[in-house]
């Protein structure tokens, strides 16, 4: 039940105003039906993975460790590899967000001495971070975690999608299907890598969120 719960889609952490660059990529038309746009949240889902999933691995084992040194070093690998600000936004508000929200429904004192820590500036708050954090605190495992992170983002962005193009809801959750199949198979990948691992190369996302802070006409934030 607390897996269903901190894994659905519509979690009130903010993910519903962002589109992960996936606003840009359609207003410039690389995403225009569904295999390009299956295409572009497969290589979103990778890019985070060989990131974003390799911090949140190793937040969630100094949280098992009670260790806030490791945390806090794993929350800036995240921070430091957002090359963009608006990618930096989405992961700072969202990982507050959900913080708060864990404070409040929890009581969780490892994640109340992370947001205490976002507070006074000490670490930038990301979200896999806060994710890892809040399924610790829940007794959860590292996987779980994991898969909810990869899920959240394909889930985010097929949401995005609906409203940004012309797309059958039944065809966004077919792809939602087939690439949360891929989930077990990243984990396995990410499971032994360390923060200096964490690399990902997929140039057109990046310059594409980076036009997107001047665009004129927005849905998103992102």
């Amino acid at each position: 039940m607390r897996l269903l719960q901190f894994g659905d889609s519509m979690l009130p952490v903010g993910a519903f105003s962002f589109s992960n660059g996936l606003e840009s990529a359609v207003q410039r038309g690389f995403v225009h039906d569904p295999d390009s746009l299956e295409r572009f949240v497969r290589t979103a889902t990778r890019q985070s993975a060989t990131t974003d999933g390799i911090a949140l691995l190793e937040a969630f084992r100094g949280a098992q460790e009670n260790d806030p040194a490791r945390i806090a070093q794993a929350d800036h690998a995240v921070f430091n590899r957002k090359l963009n600000e608006e990618m930096r936004t989405m992961t700072v508000r969202m990982g507050r967000k959900l913080a708060e929200m864990a404070v409040k429904v929890l009581n969780a004192s490892a994640v109340g001495d992370w947001l205490n820590a976002i507070k006074r500036g000490e670490t930038p708050g990301t979200y896999p971070v806060g994710q890892a954090l809040v399924f610790s605190a829940l007794g959860l495992n590292e996987r779980d975690a994991f898969a909810v992170h990869q899920y959240g983002l394909a889930s985010m962005m097929l949401g995005a999608s609906l409203r940004l193009m012309k797309l059958d809801y039944l065809d966004a959750q077919a792809i939602l299907y087939r690439i949360n199949g891929e989930a077990e198979a990243a984990y396995e990948r990410a499971t032994n890598r360390s923060l200096d691992d964490m690399a990902s190369f997929s140039p057109l996302i990046d310059v594409l969120a980076a036009a997107h802070v001047r665009a004129t006409i927005r849905l998103f934030m992102n």
